[in-house]
């Protein structure tokens, strides 16, 4: 069955693996920082709540056995120094069914962390973590050569996220047909980086062959993936070269990184005057027994997605089956013409009214102080900022975690002002707390050099009323607590 492995592939294996072993090492990091504030017990959408409501079923996850955050910040520990023993070559120097197994873990410890994660974990990428991570178990180790059944598997789920993100746009917004999606793009992004402002002011003709190119790579390349060879490795270097443009023009996590790994992953090394494996052996049988078995897995699980394909209610990162195997990608259906953010505050005065002091919260990535350029930020990933981003689009009552983050800042809550970039309100918490709705838009080359602004922003309207912390129960308000909603 020497049909099954390829050893030419030997480097973009240890390419991908490493690779992807980084993003594991980023994604349990993110759990470290943010999960305990985001979903922990006392987080602003609590994971023990979630699981009285969620059957195992449902959501498979370590955690329906037991959770706390102690029990939560030991499995994302053990995930960060596992994928961090895998990227520095663990699973290449260890037999193969422990190799395998260092990667199930893996794939167990941030799928437990996914299927509680609620809205934080709502990311497209997240799934696709998820699912590349599964069939990297079975890609093997150095000491054998790559079984091609699971290269053709990542080249399925290449073109997948692919074609979905260009079929989306397709079907969706009618700037994406008539090229101008890119007029707004930039400066309406979830999250602007350095580069974002520049992008934005590139002349319109550019705009548009940029959507024209995307529209190319997205829709025509992704077929090339299963072509011979070396067509399949111009369409992969395509589809990197692609990525790199996104990487430097915004901050989309992880998703442009992962998506770059996976086409090296169809690259053919040879052609590049890299060799295979130096003594490549065949995988036992009992591997390759595992490897088709799996891939018979994802063929029956492939029905699903490759139905959303040609539907015309195509579902833009959908998740089949709660393993999120073999799910449905997309990104940018539509785009915002406009960008709105959430901008809260903070008084010391329980009444402060109309012109009263009102002290800015600064996030760490979103849009705040019109003066600070965006950051770079990606492929971490500021969950709560992105959020903010979807507030901005929704009303107070379409995300219910708003009322509670605004109840841990009027405690001073240590774990939500860690994913802050600024408190103003350092020793004593404010008394009541706002947020406002404001328009945002890159300012012009001359207002730039006049000002200094990389934002000009104007108020639409009141987003949440002010309020101060409810008394405890059974107490008697008083015009001295600030308790009731004003």
């Amino acid at each position: 069955m020497r049909w099954l492995t390829d050893p030419g592939y030997w480097p973009g294996r240890l390419i991908f693996q490493r690779g992807l072993a980084a993003i594991y090492l980023l994604a349990f990091l993110c759990a470290v920082n943010q999960f305990r504030a985001l979903a922990g017990e006392r987080g602003l959408t609590p994971v023990p709540a979630y699981l009285r409501r969620v059957s195992f079923r449902r959501a498979p996850s370590l955690f329906h056995a037991h959770y706390s955050d102690r029990f939560l910040e030991a499995v994302a520990w053990a995930g960060t120094a596992l994928s961090a023993a895998v990227l520095a070559g663990l699973a290449d120097v260890v037999p193969l069914g422990a190799s395998m197994a260092l990667w199930a873990v893996l794939w167990v410890l941030y799928l437990s962390i996914v299927n509680v994660g609620q809205v934080w974990y709502g990311f497209g990428w997240e799934s696709l973590l998820c699912e590349a991570g599964f069939l990297t178990i079975f890609l093997g180790n150095a000491r054998t050569a790559p079984p091609v059944l699971i290269l053709w598997l990542l080249r399925w789920l290449l073109f997948r996220l692919e074609f979905g993100a260009g079929l989306i746009k397709l079907r969706g917004d009618r700037c994406w047909r008539d090229l101008t999606c890119l007029y707004y793009h930039h400066e309406t992004q979830p999250m602007p980086n350095p580069l974002s402002w520049y992008f934005h002011h590139l002349p319109k003709r550019l705009h548009r062959v940029e959507v024209a190119a995307n529209h190319v790579t997205q829709l025509i390349v992704p077929f090339g993936l299963f072509a011979p060879q070396p067509y399949a490795t111009v369409a992969a270097a395509i589809v990197i070269v692609t990525q790199l443009w996104l990487i430097v023009s915004g901050n989309f996590a992880w998703l442009n990184w992962i998506t770059a790994i996976l086409a090296t992953s169809v690259v053919d090394w040879r052609a590049l005057g890299l060799a295979g494996a130096p003594r490549p052996t065949a995988a036992p049988l009992w591997h390759q027994a595992l490897v088709i078995a799996v891939t018979a897995l994802v063929a029956v699980l492939s029905y699903w997605p490759a139905r959303n394909l040609i539907s015309r209610r195509q579902r833009m990162n959908a998740s089949f089956n709660p393993l999120h195997l073999v799910n449905s990608y997309g990104a940018f259906g539509s785009i915002t013409k406009v960008r709105y953010e959430v901008v809260i505050e903070g008084s010391a005065d329980p009444d402060p009214g109309p012109d009263g002091e009102w002290r800015e919260y600064e996030f760490k990535g979103k849009p705040g102080d019109p003066r600070r350029r965006p950051p770079q930020v990606a492929p971490y990933h500021l969950r709560l900022d992105w959020m903010m981003w979807f507030a901005g689009l929704s009303s107070l009552y379409a995300e219910p975690w708003i009322v509670p983050l605004a109840e841990r800042l009027l405690e001073n809550d240590p774990a939500i002002l860690r994913l802050l970039r600024r408190n103003p309100f350092p020793d004593v918490p404010p008394a009541v707390v706002r947020a406002r709705l404001y328009r945002y838009r890159f300012t012009t080359r001359h207002e730039r050099r006049e000002t200094g602004r990389w934002w000009d922003r104007r108020l639409v309207r009141e987003y949440l009323p002010p309020i101060g912390l409810r008394p405890a129960a059974g107490s008697t308000p008083s015009p001295d607590i600030p308790g009731e909603r004003m």
